[in-house]
């Protein structure tokens, strides 16, 4: 089964790799994404563990910043993009695709050949076509609206079909809002019209991509929430959930001892002044985490 999902892989890659100007060979990709603690995708693509990729569904951006700037990546993050359900989580592992104005000596070579190894007839279908499971599209265009649409409602639940609990970031926009508002999926987009797709042309597929202000790797996890977008090194996942795990338990404590009405903020926040509360949480923190192992 595995050596079929593979050869099911190379089929669709070989089809788009020659369908735009640039992909990560895997050598590329493991060279560029060299830390990644983690097994890796049959193109080298970091695999970052379902069971952490499901922990970070529980936390918030919060989390993320406290770990992910202070370990030098400090363009991780991007806001201002509309949300599809606002109360709905997105995290999954980035497959990330780069659209530019449409230039016709380009494009026409780029389609020429997609033509010739048989590859879907519409770019934005080729790299929908490449996902699996836990994936999330993380796609660069240009932040435009009209003719920006890289999905409309089909399209989208095909994203939803292929991803299963991923689901999309797309610096551009969307069409069909009314179709696409029923799919239980978590969506990032930065608007919507009901033009098609047009006047540009797809220049790379998994490789690094610009997305706002933030620069996204393949196998990057895509982490949003109500705020905003992380796009969370695959290196740095793990720390990210251990230092969250002890931040959950300290705000656990702190609000419950709020809540009893006797303590000042100042008493308790950011940390208990009194040796003997301070000896109470420090208790408790122990024994929250020694039940997380």
């Amino acid at each position: 089964m595995r050596l079929l999902g593979i050869l099911l892989f190379l089929s669709l890659y070989s089809s788009l790799a020659p369908a735009q100007i640039h992909v990560f060979t895997r050598e590329q990709m493991i060279r560029f994404t060299a830390k990644n603690p983690f097994e890796r995708f049959s193109d080298g693509r970091p695999k970052v563990p379902d069971s952490l990729i499901e922990e970070l569904r529980t936390l918030s951006a919060e989390d993320v910043f406290g770990v992910v700037p202070g370990a030098g990546f400090a363009n991780q993050y991007e806001g201002g993009f509309r949300l599809l359900h606002p109360g709905r989580k997105l995290v999954g592992r980035a497959v990330t695709a780069q659209f530019m104005p449409h230039r016709p000596d380009v494009a026409d070579v780029a389609e020429a050949d997609a033509k010739a190894r048989g590859a879907g007839r519409n770019a934005n279908q080729r790299v929908i076509d490449m996902l699996q499971p836990g994936d999330v599209i993380v796609v660069d265009l240009m932040g435009k609206t009209e003719g920006g649409t890289f999905v409309g409602d089909n399209l989208a639940t095909a994203i939803h079909a292929a991803t299963k609990t991923g689901g999309l970031v797309i610096d551009g926009s969307i069409r069909d809002l009314e179709g696409i508002f029923e799919i239980p999926m978590a969506a990032y987009f930065r608007g919507v019209h009901p033009s098609a797709i047009r006047n540009v042309m797809l220049t790379a597929v998994n490789v690094p991509v610009r997305i706002g202000t933030a620069t996204v790797m393949p196998g990057d996890v895509v982490f949003g929430d109500r705020e905003g977008v992380y796009f969370v090194p695959p290196q740095l996942v793990e720390q990210v959930v251990v230092k969250a795990r002890t931040t959950k338990i300290h705000d656990e404590w702190t609000k419950a001892k709020f809540m009893t009405g006797k303590y000042k903020s100042s008493e308790l926040y950011p940390s208990p002044a009194d040796p003997a509360l301070k000896a109470e949480y420090e208790a408790y923190l122990k024994k929250k985490l020694a039940e997380k192992k």
